[in-house]
């Protein structure tokens, strides 16, 4: 065996799964296929759950260069269409301004702290599995070689080998009746509003906002300075019914400048950033919208974009694929380690499934929301009366953070708290609160006991090699909860109730620790 685990694609997620795993006690093997770090200009950022799952992780702070923990957004966009989120109570909609380059770097530097190997100019071109172990065919700089491992996991994209060769079917849709044009450019500094940043430009009836998708009758139109203060833009553009380019041919400059004037109908004076960058400039015809029709066949599993993919609108991709990694982790650990219960690796895809499908619809209805046309423009219209509503704006919020999906936690999830991120309990923690996020930096299981006695602690014996207990202090006269468990995910797994009598909150929690974390010792 080569390693406990091979991930196939160093990535952001298989990054991320290769320190989680590695904190869980295993020791994975990534192999990617380029042999450098890829400095293309990618994803702009992170949006949504993930931002919080990587604070708790300790690793916000690295990626946003500062201290502090992260903060909501007081404004985000439906289809183009603004979203206010001041007045939102427990505002989900964290986001991460970092180019993706840098996420992988960061992620790459954590993961050689914790001596993960990583072998880059290494590609997959066969695998193999049997009732234990699978095998590759690797092409690596000095030829072809064999390995084995006891999992594989594919995290090598929207094309992943590992998918195909697994005989992995990826149902969905291909909607190519539009194209996309994107790179960077410099915009006069004259044409923009120094207060809001709104493009002021003769012969437009309205100012395109920055970071919004501006529908106009030519189409869609984005543009944002980034990173923030540089002078650089990521200009955008969608156009349907036209014909389409050839994408054997690199796009250039000028034709995205073409393109921007048809979606305006008018002259945007811009002009190629100086230096020798990397600068974007992508053209991409249509978008796929697919999901694979299992996330584990025997031994192999998939990851992030090699089990969907779908647009980029509203900046889904990264929070969907980085929370698949954290959720598939610990319970691919727990299968190398040989304590998980029954049919617990089978829960990743009963819980992640769901969360790719809610981002495939929403990332469908934008875009439908965006062509062009009267009667689109009249379900415009509805959809923003309907966002003045405050509870409206609210389940779109958590739509568009992945907040909105909740776990079954089995027979004993009848506390409200049960399959919940991280309940807003520990913001009322007098005593425990810096225990609880050490236990969980290190992506360990917490239980936490708020009841002041014994009962928890006994009742949890059992299970002290896999989950770590905490004693805390409540603020609250009534707290919702007298005792919590949270999976290393920082999911509630379950949760008592303020007065539950001994036999019980025993009854519970060992039902709980069974079905999580296998049988006690």
């Amino acid at each position: 065996m080569s390693a406990d685990v091979v991930i196939i694609g160093g990535g952001p997620n298989g990054l991320l799964l290769a320190c989680e795993l590695r904190l869980a006690g295993v020791h994975p093997l990534v192999l990617e296929r380029l042999p450098e770090r890829n400095t293309a200009a990618k994803a702009n950022g992170l949006v949504g759950r993930v931002v919080q799952a990587l604070e708790l992780r300790g690793l916000y702070g690295r990626l946003a260069d500062r201290v502090g923990p992260s903060q909501p957004l007081p404004f985000y966009q439906f289809s183009g269409l603004p979203l206010d989120l001041r007045d939102l109570p427990g505002n989900p909609l964290h986001v991460l301004q970092v180019p993706q380059t840098r996420i992988e770097q960061v992620l790459e530097e954590r993961a050689r702290e914790l001596g993960i190997e990583i072998r880059r100019g290494h590609e997959l071109i066969a695998l193999d599995q049997s009732d234990d172990a699978v095998t590759l065919d690797v092409q690596g700089p000095q030829g072809v070689y064999r390995t084995w491992t006891r999992y594989l996991v594919g995290a090598d994209g929207g094309h992943s080998m590992v998918r195909k060769q697994a005989g992995i079917a990826f149902p969905g849709t291909t909607d190519d009746s539009f194209a996309s044009r994107a790179g960077h450019a410099v915009i006069p500094d004259a044409l923009l509003d120094s207060a809001t940043g709104e493009l002021n430009l003769p012969g437009l009836s309205m100012c395109p906002r920055p970071y919004a998708h501006n529908r106009l009758p030519g189409g869609v139109f984005t543009f944002a300075m980034m990173p923030p203060g540089s002078g650089v833009h990521l200009v955008a553009v969608f156009e349907w019914g036209r014909p389409p380019a050839d994408d054997r041919t690199p796009m250039t400059f000028d034709e995205l400048q073409a393109s921007v004037r048809r979606v305006l109908g008018t002259e945007l004076p811009m002009s190629p950033p100086a230096g020798s960058g990397p600068h974007l400039l992508r053209r991409l015809t249509g978008i796929n919208s697919r999901q694979a029709d299992t996330y584990r066949a025997g031994r192999v599993l998939l990851l992030g974009d090699a089990a969907h993919v779908h647009s980029a609108v509203g900046g889904p991709g990264l929070n969907l694929g980085m929370q698949d990694a954290i959720n598939l982790s610990w319970k691919l650990a727990a299968e190398v380690q040989g304590w998980a219960p029954p049919g617990l690796l089978d829960t990743y895809e009963t819980e992640r499934a769901p969360a790719s499908r809610r981002v495939l619809m929403q990332t469908r209805a934008q875009m439908a929301l965006m062509r062009p046309g009267d009667d689109v423009t009249a379900a415009r219209e509805l959809i923003a009366e309907l966002l003045d509503d405050q509870g409206n704006r609210g389940r779109i919020a958590a739509l568009l953070a992945g907040t909105d999906v909740q776990y079954d936690m089995g027979r004993e999830a009848g506390h409200p708290l049960t399959g919940r991120w991280l309940p807003d309990l520990q913001l009322d923690i007098t005593h425990g609160r810096a225990q609880i996020a050490e236990r969980l930096r290190a992506a360990r299981p917490v239980l936490v006991d708020l009841t002041g006695d014994s009962t928890v602690t006994e009742a949890a014996n059992g299970w002290t090699d896999r989950i770590d207990i905490v004693t805390a202090h409540s603020a609250e006269p009534s707290p919702l909860a007298s005792a919590i468990l949270i999976r290393p995910d920082g999911y509630v797994a379950w949760a008592a109730a303020a007065n539950p009598s001994d036999q019980s909150m025993r009854h519970g929690l060992h039902e709980a620790l069974a079905t999580w974390f296998g049988t006690a010792n």
